[in-house]
């Protein structure tokens, strides 16, 4: 009997440091873990932080471009305007000459 208690306090012994080793190897691996986590937030902020950045650099971009395409916009419907009036200095040029045409058709009185 005393030596079946031995065998038992024996299993126990080793169970418990089994127990003791995988606690251990749990608590590395939580605290690997913690440091990960930590390292991923950090990241991530670093990520949100540049995502904003770069949305800002979009957006004044994008302000730049509306400036300029405005400016385009401006420029151009000032061009038309001076080559609609143009074509219609042309037009009249031609209707001038076309006039000139018919006088010129007109006989002379002798001469």
């Amino acid at each position: 009997m005393v030596q079946h208690v031995e065998q038992n306090l024996q299993l126990m012994t080793k169970r418990a440091v089994k127990a003791e080793n995988s606690a251990t190897k749990l608590k590395q691996e939580n605290a690997l873990l913690q440091a990960q986590l930590k390292n991923y937030k950090t990241e991530n902020e670093a990520l949100r932080s540049g995502q904003s950045a770069t949305l800002a650099i979009m957006k004044r971009n994008a302000d730049i471009a509306l400036q300029n395409l405005l400016t385009v916009i401006t420029s151009s419907q000032s061009s038309i305007k001076q080559l609609v009036s143009g074509a219609e200095s042309l037009q009249l040029v031609a209707d001038l000459l076309k006039s000139i045409d018919r006088i010129s058709e007109i006989p002379d009185d002798g001469q």
